[in-house]
């Protein structure tokens, strides 16, 4: 019986984005039954099926939207759930799985390196069980590392006893580090806007984080010669320093004088407050100023920062970086009427140009119906609703503060598009494919005029 059931699911996921799908709801329904019992509550109550359910989509798709206060109404095991889930979907669930199938087997099986490899989105398989295991070392010692930084500030800086910092330091590392975006304050990180020891620290794991591992190890193996480089390593870590430099100087200038965000700061606090904020538009989802205050120029450029996201492989969300780069080479190319699309001194492949074009409008597509539907369901602006829908399709989890006031329906819809950003819209369209389909003969060509 368990043999024949074990077949049954393997010829009923087929394929591995299935299987991903799959593994993210197990896990956000796990956290819901969690997070909705009586011990998940501060009050020692049951908490609203919706506001579990929310809460929990939140955490393993590591994104940061609450409709509840994280520090205010859960208890300690609930926090505890919470952390678990972002750092089960920040690793990957089928990353998670996989490693302990190997700790317990001793081996992987090829339809575990296909699932593992769909998840971490490493280049080749031969090597699949060391890309694991060093995904997990070095998630694992970077949060450790941000922690210890965090740890002693809380406790040096503010007078925390050790117990207390270092579970401030623990919580906010791990959140950190997988782009989560979860605070324990009920304004986040606002009241740290001007402190460079508990920022920093958050920003350059959220950055690291965001980057992506087969970038990270690259970079490890071949920092001192960046002409060894893949053209991924290059598009990723270019693309994101640019972003990141645009970013400053966008929020930074626009919101130098406004009274409700940079305006009382002085010059030192302002420009580490225009740092923080121009690197959580990566889709961290912390916020050292008040995201409601800004300005809404300040709101379309967090929007335009959250839709593009991070790296591919990493914590971030959003279409990836390398989407719009590739997207942006594409149109160079066509500009100078050249036939092929070259990046770094090589030709990108036509498969990859049509998957960044597939994503990119896919992206757009969920973005404008579900800003439509949102608007249908509640009474907020425009502006605040778009920022809201990218927010959460990107998993980035800045808010203009009308989460917790949407309707029910409306809470459903925004954990909805949470899921699917983090899964990858393309990843949960596939998943729904029965199988795939070839096309054993071509059709003439014929010309059409575009534009």
């Amino acid at each position: 019986m368990r043999r024949f059931a074990s077949r049954v699911l393997l010829e009923r996921f087929q394929h591995p984005a299935q299987i991903i799908v799959t593994a993210f709801a197990v896990a956000a329904a796990l956290g819901t039954a969690a997070l909705a019992s009586p011990w998940a509550g501060e009050s020692g109550t049951a908490t609203r099926w919706i506001d579990a359910l929310f809460t929990a989509i939140s955490a393993v798709c590591v994104t940061g939207l609450v409709v509840v206060d994280t520090a205010g109404h859960w208890s300690v095991f609930g926090e505890a759930v919470i952390l678990v889930l972002i750092q089960a979907g920040g690793l990957g669930i089928m990353t998670l799985a996989t490693l302990f199938a190997m700790m317990i087997s001793g081996r992987i099986g090829l339809r575990a390196r296909m699932w593992a490899q769909a998840e971490t989105k490493t280049l080749a398989m031969s090597d699949l069980r060391g890309v694991i295991v060093k995904v997990v070392l070095f998630s694992l010692a970077t949060e450790a590392l941000t922690a210890a930084v965090l740890t002693a500030r809380f406790a040096l800086g503010y007078g925390q006893p050790f117990g207390r910092a270092l579970y401030l330091g623990v919580f906010h590392a791990i959140s950190a580090f997988n782009n989560a975006g979860f605070g324990l304050w009920p304004d986040n990180l606002m009241r740290f806007a001007t402190d460079g020891w508990i920022c920093l620290p958050i920003a350059g794991a959220v950055i690291v984080g965001g980057l992506g591992f087969p970038v990270i190890f690259e970079l490890h193996r071949f920092w001192r010669h960046p002409n060894r480089w893949s053209v991924l390593t290059r598009i990723t870590v270019v693309t994101t320093l640019v972003l990141l430099v645009l970013g400053f100087l966008a929020f930074t200038i626009t919101e130098w004088a406004n009274p409700k965000t940079l305006g009382p700061m002085d010059v030192g606090g302002k420009l580490l407050a225009g740092l923080f904020t121009g690197v959580m538009p990566r889709t961290a989802g912390f916020n050292s100023l008040d995201i409601a205050g800004m300005y809404p120029t300040s709101w379309l450029a967090t929007d335009v920062l959250m839709f593009i996201g991070g790296g591919s492989a990493g914590t971030a969300g959003g279409i990836k970086v390398t989407t719009f780069a590739v997207l942006a080479y594409v149109l160079w190319a066509e500009l100078r009427g050249e036939t092929q699309v070259n990046a770094g001194h090589r030709r990108l492949a036509a498969a990859v140009q049509r998957q960044a074009l597939a994503i990119a409008l896919l992206g757009v597509g969920l973005v404008i119906a579900s800003t439509y539907a949102l608007l249908a369901l509640t009474p907020h602006s425009l502006d605040r609703v778009l920022f809201e829908v990218v927010s959460a399709i990107a998993t980035v989890g800045l808010s203009t503060g009308i989460t917790a006031d949407l309707t029910t329906a409306g809470q459903l819809l925004v954990a909805t598009l949470m899921f699917a950003g983090r899964v990858g819209p393309a990843t949960l369209f596939s998943a729904l494919a029965l199988r795939d389909r070839t096309r054993r003969y071509e059709l003439p060509e014929e010309k059409v005029i575009v534009g």
